[in-house]
């Protein structure tokens, strides 16, 4: 999303829907006095419908929500929303008879706790069925009445004291304008704190008069509903900038804690972490493990092309312990490559012909040409390879061999060690290396790794689950000028993130993302307020604080009203565009620099 925004008022389809009838009318008469031609009529007429989404909206119509679905977070402050793609939608219906132009079709409510309804599905024949307050629907051309359309049953106290009121509905609609053109939808009421909250994007077409909603007479009032999302209210050590902060107080290096003992102490330093180890005799021991991420210089082992993963063992005479890393790092690849088998096929042709090329004794002064033998190795070997070399499928118990490593609420900065990835390489190529002279030429043409620096992060925190939209940018000075390459931004486990960059890391930016950008309000006990935003895009003038509907939902039109009077303009120029900008409020950054 671009940085600008521009916010329009609302957007009405160039063709509303409904029936069309164009019709063509030609007339020749005479001209000339002396003709005697008679006059001749030509005409006809074809008829067409526009048809517009009613019931159901179609997949990819909504672009995004906020809170983001599932989340968990501090939201008892914000407005809800949803952004449509199509920018029209909210106003291709109308709401009532004689509704104005910007007073939209769609209503976003907000329920919370235990005021839940059930979604049920009923057919579009039978909508107004049931005991329960819902106008009669005439279907159009390409509807039938065996259509499925979602509805919820509304209690009828609750709807009347959370469906909007005709001025304010019309602020609750605007276009966002960043180099496309969105429809953005703003609920009316703040959701409660400390339980789930359930939001609907509902159909209110043709059921406001002149006086507001149409309850009906008795019954729960039903309500056909387009989209629902669902997310929790919790408590201020939720919100995005808590959480985030929070991952700093617990920052130490990729290592366990000390553990007290003089010989255990320069290999807990390390990164190392005891493991117990089965040898290939049948006996157990401890032995020293450290995965592919590292706190320190990594030590310089060059042996490549061995043939089984105990050639990679290291004996540790100070500890008496042996050193199981490279070992292990090799055995998992040999292993990745046999369970893919497509790959492991792939190794073992290549090999064959790199063989066959090696070993061709093209005579001198051959009269033919001979072909070449390809010995490149194949595509889904390549990618393959690529992808070990970032640690895709590498299995999280060989990345954390402890969870003391990684407690909950961390961030754990760290470095590849391109040597342990260069021995996982190295053993996902070792299918089909059988003989001494395999090994030699595998020793000769070993993987290429890249050694360029590759460093980045471990988070492990209820940030990951409750905002799953979370964006990560990391450069190599503190000033934020040297932007690095992201290599890999991956979820390990619900509340575990992985993210390598290329390069050195010197600051890594956590941020909500451009849409997630949010309404919100200012809450005191029983009232809200609100600081408008400058023209600048800076805090400028504070309303009075006015007092909060009785089921927590916000007095849009007296919200606009106090606006209005704040910025010194009239009341009527705070349409839905004007009431979107001063109400919105930008997603949040919080930024780790290397000290």
């Amino acid at each position: 999303m671009a940085e600008d925004l521009t916010f329009v008022g609302y957007r009405r389809p160039t063709l509303p829907f409904g029936e069309y009838t164009v019709a063509v009318r030609q007339e020749l008469a005479n001209v000339a006095p002396a003709t005697t031609v008679d006059t001749t009529i030509f005409e006809t007429s074809r008829s067409f419908t526009v048809g517009g989404d009613r019931f159901t909206l179609p997949p990819g119509t909504v672009r995004s929500v906020f809170p983001p679905d599932g989340s968990l977070g501090e939201h008892s402050e914000v407005l809800p929303h949803i952004v449509l793609e199509r920018p029209t939608l909210p106003w291709e219906r109308v709401a009532g008879p004689g509704s104005p132009a910007a007073r939209p079709w769609l209503a976003l409510l907000v329920f919370s706790g235990d005021e839940q309804p059930p979604t049920t599905t009923v057919t579009a024949g039978t909508l107004a069925s049931g005991g329960v307050a819902m106008p009669a629907q005439t279907l159009e051309r390409g509807q039938a009445a065996a259509d499925p359309v979602n509805v919820i049953d509304v209690p009828r106290a609750l709807a009347a004291s959370i469906l909007p009121a005709p001025d304010d509905l019309a602020r609750l609609a605007h276009v966002r304008r960043a180099g496309d053109d969105l429809a953005v939808v703003i609920a009316n009421r703040l959701p409660a704190a400390g339980v789930s909250s359930t939001v609907h994007l509902v159909s209110v077409e043709g059921r406001y008069g002149a006086t507001g909603f149409d309850l009906g007479t008795g019954g729960p009032v039903r309500l056909v509903t387009l989209a629902s999302w669902r997310f929790s209210c919790l408590s201020d050590d939720h919100t995005f900038p808590y959480l985030v902060r929070s991952l700093a107080k617990g920052g130490r290096p990729f290592r366990l804690p000390d553990s007290g003992e003089p010989a255990a102490e320069p290999f807990l330093r390390q990164g190392y972490v005891p493991v117990a180890h089965r040898l290939r005799q049948g006996g157990v021991t401890a032995s020293w493990y450290r995965g592919p991420f590292v706190t320190g210089e990594a030590p310089d082992d060059p042996r490549f092309g061995v043939r089984t993963s105990d050639e990679l063992l290291r004996y540790h005479p100070s500890s008496g312990m042996l050193d199981v890393g490279y070992a292990a790092a090799w055995q998992l690849g040999r292993m990745l490559t046999l369970q893919h088998t497509t790959v492991g096929r792939g190794v073992y042709t290549w090999k064959r012909r790199r063989a066959m090329a090696d070993l061709r004794d093209e005579p001198s002064g051959h009269p033919l040409e001979i072909a070449e033998i390809d010995d490149a190795m194949p595509g889904d070997v390549t990618d393959f390879l690529g992808g070990l070399a970032t640690l895709r499928g590498v299995p999280y118990r060989y990345l954390v061999p402890d969870e003391r490593l990684l407690p909950d609420e961390t961030i754990r900065f760290l470095r590849i060690d391109p040597k342990w990835i260069a021995h996982l390489l190295d053993g996902a190529t070792s299918i089909g290396r059988v003989t001494s002279a395999d090994a030699e030429r595998d020793r000769r043409n070993p993987p290429k790794v890249d050694t360029s620096p590759v460093t980045g992060a471990l988070i492990r925190s209820a940030l990951i689950p409750g905002y799953p939209g979370l964006l990560i940018d990391g450069y190599g000075d503190a000033a934020g000028t040297d932007r690095l390459t992201l290599l890999r931004s991956e979820r390990l486990s619900p509340t575990v993130l992985l993210c390598l960059f290329c390069g050195e890391l010197g600051r890594l930016d956590l941020r909500q993302p451009p849409e997630e950008q949010h309404f919100a309000v200012e809450v005191s006990p029983g009232r809200i307020g609100k600081t408008l935003r400058a023209a600048d895009g800076s805090a400028g003038a504070s309303i009075t604080p006015l007092e909060l509907g009785a089921s927590r939902t916000v007095p849009v039109t007296a919200l606009a009203g106090a606006m209005a009077t704040a910025l010194g303009v009239p009341a009527t120029t705070v349409d839905s565009a004007v009431f979107a900008r001063h109400m919105i409020e930008t997603a949040e950054r919080v930024t780790f620099v290397r000290t």
